[in-house]
């Protein structure tokens, strides 16, 4: 298993202005089964991808197909591991953090 860390290394507008190349790239692995989580980091300084790989080489070669990588707009970091735990429902919880974090937090109810 991987982690792959972007670090953006161009202003937000040009990085806005190859993301849709970017998202057709991550839909592309999605499909095929090897990218299984990606979100931008907070604050928006890049991203993070969670995959699955036969090797660090087929990761490389992934990553050398990336619009950001291709035009220079991020760096990235290829961390291997070895998964020994994982959540019972890794879905869910990846679901109600994606929800969670596009609302901005709620306040307190006042009884």
């Amino acid at each position: 298993m991987f982690v792959i860390e972007l670090v953006y290394t161009a202003p937000l507008a040009a990085i806005d202005a190859h993301m849709a190349a970017h998202v057709k790239f991550l839909k592309k692995y999605y499909a095929a089964g090897q990218f299984l989580v990606s979100g931008r980091k907070i604050p928006r300084d890049g991203g993070i991808i969670l995959a699955v790989g036969d090797s660090r080489q087929q990761i490389e070669d992934i990553v050398s197909e990336d619009p950001f990588h291709q035009h220079g707009l991020a760096e990235f970091r290829i961390i291997e591991f070895r998964a020994s735990q994982y959540a019972d429902d890794l879905q869910a919880l990846t679901v109600k953090d994606a929800t969670n974090a596009s609302r901005p937090p709620r306040a307190p109810r006042r009884r």
